[in-house]
């Protein structure tokens, strides 16, 4: 596996990129040697965070943990991604296609789902009334959620608004390209 650790707000010393690459070498046995691992360690107040990006035949796995201490949220990540590994292994490894990027032997084994299969219990139809990401933002704070869908009246395209932290708003828009 190829590690590219990067920083943000700190040093990776040889001792943060020694651990990074030892507990997330541990990944090896479901990749091959040549996927990219994209690590982001980065420290903001009393957080220490990292993220970490495995680009796999057209999925991204992806987890991000924080604690106070670095090498903790290592270990964490870690975890993590070998539980949504196993998880969602025949969801992201569709065996009529190639399951390049990944060891055989992952694709062959069996793992039990330690949690419930995802099931959609509810579906919802409504009707989109063309309006500004504002305005969107608006609907949004007056039905108390945290995301709204709608029909973005400049671009005629189906947008998603979204509460972030410290009371800003985020605006998702598709790309086609």
């Amino acid at each position: 596996m190829k590690f590219i650790i990067s920083g943000k707000n700190i040093d990776v010393t040889e001792g943060l990129k020694k651990a990074v690459e030892d507990k997330l070498g541990k990944l090896e046995r479901y990749f091959t040697s040549d996927t990219e691992i994209i690590v982001t360690l980065s420290v903001e107040k009393e957080r220490q965070k990292i993220e970490v990006t495995i680009p796999v035949k057209g999925n991204i796995i992806r987890s991000e943990q924080v604690s106070s201490d670095m090498y903790v949220s290592i270990d964490l990540v870690e975890e993590i991604i070998e539980r949504q590994l196993r998880k969602y292994k025949n969801k992201i490894i569709d065996k009529k296609q190639s399951s390049t990027g990944f060891q055989p032997e992952f694709v062959d084994q069996d793992y039990e789902d330690d949690t419930n299969e995802i099931k959609i219990i509810r579906t919802k139809k409504f009707g989109f009334k063309p309006m500004y990401p504002e305005d969107a933002c608006v609907q949004m704070e007056l039905l108390g959620h945290n995301f709204f869908v709608f029909l973005n009246a400049e671009t005629e395209e189906v947008n998603v608004v979204y509460k972030r932290k410290g009371n800003t708003y985020g605006l998702i828009e598709p790309d086609f390209g």
